[in-house]
């Protein structure tokens, strides 16, 4: 781990702090922050994959059911399907759920609802990641290989600051690459699931900073090393944590 890395780490840690010290949030406050939130992450996850509708049309449609005429139906269906992904998380989390496949499959199947013949399936073929040299893991291999990601998971985070396992966490499963679709989406989902769990914020990896995303899955891959998605993770969450502070404090 970098100085800068083990700096960054410990200021969060003391935002963390700081804010479980202040006023909690009311029921109505808690709900408009988080709207905000899942319709800025809805199009943020969206957009990395490609989506075209803007920040406005996301939130046309989430709050206000409008089609947007110009766009496509699958984009619609996109947004909607991961905001009804992300109130899942909120409630599992609630529940005390843990992170095991039939989660990870039911984010999944929202995430895909418009597609019902692979939603929550781990994919049957192999598949390549464009502009990367890394393959994802074969298909018979799948089910062993996402059994291993959540052992090695609560391993690491049994020894590692909770920030590096959940970046590592993310990277080991878009490395798998599990389904045929919706394999960025669901991740940058389970991310914020472990985040939540783990009593931080959940994180909103911009579409403007897609290269800097992307360029932390090349490190991961040629160096078996998460430290540059930690970084980006950890800058993110103490942007948040000093946000919610600036409204509680």
């Amino acid at each position: 781990m970098t100085e800068n890395l083990t700096v960054l780490l410990q200021a969060v840690d003391l935002l963390k702090q700081r804010l479980s010290t202040l006023r909690p949030l009311s029921k109505d406050e808690l709900h408009r922050l988080r709207q905000e939130f899942i319709i800025e992450n809805t199009y943020n996850s969206n957009a990395i994959e490609g989506n075209t509708l803007t920040l406005r049309e996301t939130a046309l449609i989430l709050n206000d059911g409008v089609t947007i005429a110009e766009k496509p139906l699958r984009d619609h269906l996109d947004v909607i399907g991961y905001k009804d992904a992300f109130r899942f998380i909120f409630s599992i989390v609630a529940d005390n759920e843990p992170l095991n496949e039939r989660t990870i499959k039911d984010i999944h199947s929202l995430v895909l609802m418009g597609n019902a013949e692979h939603k929550g399936q781990y994919r049957n073929i192999p598949v390549r990641i464009l502009g990367t040299e890394h393959r994802p893991t074969e298909p018979h291999f799948i089910r062993e290989a996402m059994a291993d990601l959540i052992n090695n998971y609560h391993a690491k985070l049994a020894v590692q600051h909770p920030l590096e396992a959940i970046a590592w966490l993310h990277l080991a499963f878009e490395s798998i690459h599990p389904f045929i679709d919706g394999n960025g989406r669901t991740g940058r989902l389970l991310l914020n699931f472990e985040l939540i769990k783990q009593g931080y914020l959940p994180v909103d990896i911009k579409f403007s900073d897609r290269t800097k995303y992307y360029a932390c899955f090349d490190d991961f891959h040629r160096q078996d090393n998460a430290d540059a998605l930690t970084l980006l993770i950890a800058g993110y969450e103490k942007e948040e944590l000093e946000r919610y502070i600036g409204i509680v404090g």
